[in-house]
C-alpha cells in the first residue's frame, strides 16, 4: 500500500502482453465442424457479416487463468517490473475458471506472487475498459503503485454450436497491461456506463444452483439490437471522454474499439471522423474475445510497431448488461 503525494498522480501503462491459445480454427475449419452437425455456413458467409477469418479456441481443460499466465508475464517482461512488484490484480472476466475464488486470485498463485489485492470485473466485453478503470482510480489514489490489468476469456465454453449467427463471432485468448504511478499523465480521462433494461439481447441466462444448471449455459444474442445500440452508444461515450481530456477527436492517434464486428468498428470511426487506417483491427484474426479483445488488440498494436510511446489512444467497449465505456490515454 503506498501513501497519497501532494503531487499530481496518474497511472500510465507501463508494458502490454497477450497469449491466443495454439488452436487455430479458420471459417473454413469451423464450417466444416459445424457440418457434422448439420448447421450450413461459410467463410464468404462469416466475412461478410463480421469481418472475421479465424479465431483460437482453447483445448479441454484449459481455463482463463492458464490464458491470463502467458499474457501476464508478457506484459511484465514490456514493463521490466517483477511480479512480486504488483499490488492490485484485476481480471475482467465473463468465463472465470470457477464459481469462486476469483480468477485474479488464482492467477496470483499461478505468478508465485501473494498478498496484494486480487479480484475479478464482470462486465463481459467492456470488462477490460471497466477493470483498467478501477486501476487507474486506485493508483490515482494512492491505494496501489503498479497494477496488472487483464482481460481472458474461454467464450468458447458458453458457445451455442448450433446458432451459427453467434458461434461463429467468438474466440478465446487474453491480453494484459501493467499500470504504474507516474508524474505524467497516462489515463487522461474515462466513463463507464450500464443499462440493465437491455440485458435480454446479449445474455447467458442460466446459473448453478443446487448442484446443477439452471436456466440455459449457453450465450444468446439479439445481433441486430447490439449492433444498433452499440454504434450510438461507442459514439456518445467516445465524445463525453474527449470532452472531460480537453481533447478533440483530431487529437486521437488510434481507435481501439471492443473487437466485435467490423462493422460496428467502422460504424464509430466514421462517426468520430477518423480515417481507417487509424483503426486498431484484430477481429480478422481473432474474433471477438469478449473482455480480451481491447487489450489483445492493444498488445499486438503496440509490438507491430503502430502505437508508439506519446500516441493517443482511445479505448471503447459494449457488453452484455448492457454496458459501455471508454478510456483516452496517452501511451
Amino acid at each position: 500500500m503506498t501513501t497519497p503525494s501532494s503531487k499530481p498522480r496518474f497511472a500510465r501503462i507501463l508494458g502490454t502482453g497477450s497469449y491466443l491459445p495454439p488452436k487455430r480454427l479458420s471459417n473454413a475449419d469451423l464450417a466444416a465442424q459445424l457440418a457434422r452437425d448439420g448447421i450450413e455456413t461459410s467463410n464468404e458467409w462469416i466475412v461478410e457479416r463480421t469481418g472475421i477469418h479465424a479465431r483460437h479456441f482453447a483445448d479441454d481443460g484449459v481455463a482463463a487463468s492458464d490464458l491470463a499466465l502467458p499474457a501476464a508475464r508478457a506484459a511484465l517482461e514490456s514493463a521490466g517490473v517483477a511480479a512480486d512488484e504488483i499490488d492490485l490484480i484485476i481480471v475482467a472476466t465473463s468465463t472465470p475458471d470457477m464459481v469462486f475464488p476469483s480468477t485474479a486470485a488464482l492467477l496470483q498463485h499461478k505468478l508465485g506472487v501473494a498478498g496484494c489485492a486480487a479480484f475479478d470485473v464482470q462486465a463481459v466485453c467492456s470488462g477490460f475498459v471497466y477493470a483498467l478503470t478501477v486501476a487507474d482510480s486506485m493508483i490515482k489514489t494512492g491505494a496501489a503503485s503498479k497494477a496488472l490489468v487483464i482481460g481472458a476469456e474461454v467464450f468458447s465454453r458458453i458457445l451455442d454450436f448450433k446458432d451459427r449467427t453467434t458461434c461463429v463471432l467468438f474466440g478465446d485468448g487474453a491480453g494484459a497491461v501493467v499500470l504504474g504511478a507516474s508524474e505524467e499523465p497516462g489515463i487522461l480521462a474515462s466513463e463507464l456506463h450500464a443499462d440493465g433494461r437491455h440485458a435480454g439481447i446479449l445474455c447467458v441466462p442460466g446459473t448453478v444452483a443446487g448442484g446443477q444448471v439452471l436456466g440455459d449455459p449457453l450465450l444468446k444474442m439479439d445481433g441486430q439490437a447490439v449492433f444498433k445500440l452499440a454504434v450510438g452508444v461507442l459514439e456518445k461515450v467516445a465524445r463525453s471522454v474527449l470532452e472531460k481530456a480537453g481533447r478533440s477527436e483530431a487529437d486521437i492517434d488510434w481507435l481501439i474499439p471492443h473487437q466485435a464486428n467490423i462493422r460496428i468498428m467502422q460504424g464509430t470511426a466514421k462517426k468520430l471522423k477518423m480515417p481507417l487506417d487509424k483503426l486498431i483491427v484484430t477481429v480478422d484474426e481473432h474474433g471477438n474475445t469478449s473482455a480480451a479483445s481491447i487489450p489483445l488488440a492493444l498488445d499486438v498494436a503496440v509490438r507491430s510497431g503502430k502505437v508508439k510511446r506519446g500516441d493517443t489512444v482511445m479505448l471503447e467497449g459494449v457488453g452484455g448488461g448492457f454496458t459501455w465505456g471508454a478510456v483516452l490515454l496517452d501511451f
